[in-house]
């Protein structure tokens, strides 16, 4: 059972529908008992990270999250879905996070008025580690991008993909045994995007 987490960080509709779209099964839950049960994890998201952080406390699901992680099950991190796996952020003043990925998320600091925040739009990936989630998937190809803070790890071992913005370049796609992450929409991404979210399920965890 493929289960999405719902912490109330929106985004679920357009991720339901397209594993529909290529054939899946899923189940949106914020129900702890329904998340340790699952076989495959999907964790998007969009919004604040503080909010986000106290809504899985609120609902109880941390720990549960925690735990699937430890069980070796495939998870796939979405957006704010990946910020939250770092150990911090800087959002809203300072945010402890899961801590499931070395590193912190920052804020975009321009260089000049040409780079606009919310990075909003498509962006190559360039892939620096293979991975199953590439498969099929062409280096520096294009995803599509809604932030205004990235992730900054601090192990390179863990970054998969990186992307160029606003002067920085960051990690775009992160992953440590069973868990993999995007800071884009694979989602949203069209047919490159659906060829992700494939691999994702016929990814065993393993690497």
């Amino acid at each position: 059972m493929t289960v999405i987490i719902d912490y109330k960080a929106g985004n679920l509709t357009s991720v339901r529908l397209a594993f529909e779209h290529i054939g899946q099964k899923v189940t949106i839950t914020d129900k702890p008992k329904v998340i340790l049960a699952a076989d495959r994890i999907v964790f998007p998201g969009v919004g604040a990270a503080s909010a986000a952080m106290d809504n899985l406390r609120r609902l109880g699901i941390l720990e549960p999250l925690r735990q699937i992680v430890s069980r070796d099950i495939p998870f796939l991190g979405i957006c704010i879905g990946m910020q939250l796996l770092f150990e911090s952020s800087q959002e809203d003043g300072g945010t402890e996070c899961i801590g499931l990925l070395p590193g912190s998320v920052r804020k975009f600091e321009p260089p000049d008025r040409s780079f606009k925040i919310p990075q909003i739009g498509w962006n190559a990936v360039k892939i620096i580690r293979s991975h199953p989630l590439f498969e099929s998937i062409q280096d520096h190809s294009e995803f599509y991008f809604v932030h205004s803070y990235y992730p900054a790890a601090s192990d390179e071992k863990v970054i998969l993909g990186e992307t160029d913005y606003a002067g920085v370049n960051f990690a775009s796609v992160a992953g440590d045994r069973n868990i993999v992450a995007t800071q884009f929409h694979p989602e949203r991404s069209g047919a490159i995007g659906l060829q992700m979210l494939e691999n994702f399920c016929n990814w065993s965890g393993k690497c």
